[in-house]
C-alpha cells in the first residue's frame, strides 16, 4: 500500500465519528471448525500452518481487494509465527501468510487477526502486511471472513522453512539466521488418534498438551471426573501434571516417558479421549470426590490469554 493511500485512510478515520474499542472475548476463534488448533497454533505450537477458506461473499474482503486491485483469494494460509513477529506476509510467491504469535493489540485475537488479514490483500507481494491503527468495534471478525466450518488440517514443521517460497535462494546472512532461529524450535509432533493434542520434548522432559473444544467449566468437570476415579493416566510412566486455560479452552497437561516418542501414546490417547467423552457428556453433579479433585486442578491452573 502506498504512502498517499495510507495517509488517506488515516484521515478518513480521523474524521469518523468516535467508534468504540473492540470488546474483550474471552474464547475469540469460538465458531470455527479448527478453534482448538487455532488456539494451539497461537499458544503452544513453535511452527505450524494450516489454510483457511475465505469466504467469497465477505462484504469486508470485496472491498479491501478492490483498493488492493486484486481479487479475494480463495485461501490464505494460517502460520504460527512470522520473521519479527509480523502480524503478515504477502510472500514474494504470491501466497498470503496471515500470524496468529503476534501482537495483540485488543481483547479479541479474532478481531486482531481480522485486521491484519485485510490489511494483508492490501499489501504487495514480497512484504510484510503492518496494519495502521488498531481494530475496533467497527472491524470485522475472522468468523465473518472465512468459512467457518471448513476442514483446516494442521501441517507441522521441524523448521520455518515456510516463510519463504520453494526453492527460494537464500544468502548465507539469511541462511544463518534462519538455521540458528530452527535451533529454538521445541520439537512437537500432532497425535493422529486424537483431535488437537500435541507430544513436544522440553529438555529432557516430554509432554502431551491436549486442547479441549468444550466450554471449559464442563471440560474442567469432566476432567475432574476422570482424576476422582483414577482414569486420568496415559499409561504407566506418566501423571496428569494439571491443566491450564488459553482462549477460553482447557488444556490437560501430562508429563510422559521421555524414553517413548509421540507415536508410542496414539492408542493410549484414543482410550483417553473415548473416556473424556463419556465423563464430558455426564450431566450428574460432582460426587465429593470429583469437587476435590476439580479443586485440585483449579488451585494449580495457569491462564494463557
Amino acid at each position: 500500500m502506498g504512502k498517499a493511500s495510507r495517509r488517506a485512510r488515516q484521515t478518513e478515520r480521523a474524521q469518523s465519528p468516535s467508534v468504540a474499542a473492540a470488546p474483550f472475548v474471552a474464547r475469540p476463534f469460538e465458531g470455527l471448525a479448527g478453534e482448538a488448533d487455532i488456539v494451539a497454533m497461537r499458544e503452544i505450537v513453535p511452527a505450524a500452518t494450516a489454510t483457511l477458506t475465505l469466504r467469497q461473499d465477505a462484504a469486508p474482503l470485496r472491498a479491501t481487494a478492490e483498493q488492493g486491485g486484486v481479487e479475494v483469494p480463495e485461501s490464505i494460509e494460517l502460520v504460527t509465527v512470522l520473521p519479527m513477529a509480523w502480524p503478515a506476509l504477502h510472500r514474494g510467491d504470491g501466497t498470503y501468510l496471515l500470524g496468529l504469535q503476534s501482537t495483540s493489540h485488543t481483547g479479541d485475537y479474532s478481531r486482531d487477526a481480522a485486521h491484519a488479514l485485510l490489511e494483508l490483500l492490501r499489501t504487495p507481494a514480497g512484504s510484510p502486511a503492518r496494519p495502521s491503527g488498531v481494530a475496533d468495534a467497527s472491524t470485522p471478525r475472522l468468523q465473518d471472513l472465512v468459512v467457518a466450518d471448513a476442514p483446516m488440517p494442521v501441517t507441522m514443521y521441524e523448521t520455518f522453512e515456510f516463510w519463504f517460497a520453494p526453492g527460494a535462494d537464500l544468502d548465507g546472512e539469511a541462511a544463518a539466521s534462519l538455521q540458528e532461529t530452527n535451533e529454538a524450535i521445541i520439537p512437537t509432533t500432532k497425535l493422529e488418534s486424537i483431535a488437537s493434542a500435541y507430544w513436544c520434548r522440553v529438555g529432557e522432559r516430554t509432554h502431551l498438551r491436549w486442547l479441549q473444544p468444550h466450554d471449559e467449566d464442563a471440560a474442567t468437570d469432566a476432567l475432574a471426573r476422570l482424576v476422582a476415579a483414577d482414569e486420568a493416566g496415559l499409561g504407566e510412566g506418566t501423571r496428569l501434571l494439571g491443566a491450564f486455560r488459553a482462549c477460553g479452552l482447557l488444556v490437560p497437561v501430562w508429563d510422559l516417558d521421555p524414553a517413548l516418542e509421540a507415536d508410542a501414546y496414539e492408542d493410549a490417547a484414543a482410550a483417553m479421549a473415548a473416556r473424556f467423552e463419556k465423563a464430558a457428556v455426564t450431566d450428574a453433579p460432582l460426587t465429593p470426590e470429583e469437587r476435590r479433585a476439580r479443586n485440585g486442578l483449579l488451585s494449580r491452573q495457569l491462564t494463557l490469554r
